[in-house]
């Protein structure tokens, strides 16, 4: 019989804040270097919602260590703001996606070099 396996808290400790805020960081870290260095429209696109995705984790996390608690009940501010990030997202998604197929049908490209002019 193999024995149990220990918890994740058990063999590394508890999850903290700290821990949290570095993943978000380097998860904005990640999307910022993706739209800085991406020539790809569609690329670019989702190296921001990776960036609104790390700003998501730091609300709900800041919202779960630091909020304070009405009467026993925690309030979710981080996680109201949380939602309507990922509305605004889709949305940005949703209209961002529709100009690239926009420009696609146009210019046969999504590279992003080649939007530089804006023509009527």
């Amino acid at each position: 019989m193999t024995p149990a396996p220990e918890s994740f808290a058990a063999l590394f400790g508890p999850i903290t804040l700290t821990h949290y805020l570095a993943l978000a960081a380097t998860l904005f870290a990640i999307g910022l270097a993706g739209l800085l260095t991406s020539r790809n429209a569609i690329r670019a696109l989702m190296s921001l919602e990776l960036m609104l995705n790390s700003v998501n984790i730091n609300l709900v996390a800041l919202n779960n260590f630091l909020a304070p608690q009405l009467n026993g009940a925690a309030l979710l501010n981080g996680h109201v703001f949380a939602i309507f990030i990922l509305t605004v997202s889709a949305a940005e998604a949703a209209v961002g996606l529709a100009l690239i197929l926009a420009l696609f049908r146009q210019r046969k490209t999504v590279d992003m070099d080649a939007f530089t002019t804006l023509k009527g």
